[in-house]
């Protein structure tokens, strides 16, 4: 079965995927070469993690905030 290219996950698979790398890593029960792949994977995964934690903060500063602490305006940005 051939991993999901990291750039069509969401947040949430690339973060799970994440998770299962540090698991197997951690386990100490993978051979060197394999480890080194995973590590590969494990760097873009969290690469591709930032990329969305930093364009969701983005969209979220585009809020502007009105008196009543209720969303006054927001204007719309692409995080594609």
């Amino acid at each position: 079965m051939t991993a999901k290219p990291v750039a069509e996950m969401s947040f949430e698979e690339a973060m799970s995927a994440l998770e299962q790398v540090v698991g197997q890593l951690e386990s100490g029960a993978v051979p060197l070469e394999e480890s080194i792949a995973l590590y590969e994977r494990g760097a873009e995964l969290r690469k591709h993690c930032e990329g969305k934690l930093a364009a969701a903060e983005e969209k979220v500063a585009q809020i502007t905030l009105g008196p009543d602490g209720k969303p006054a305006s927001a204007r719309a940005v692409d995080i594609s």
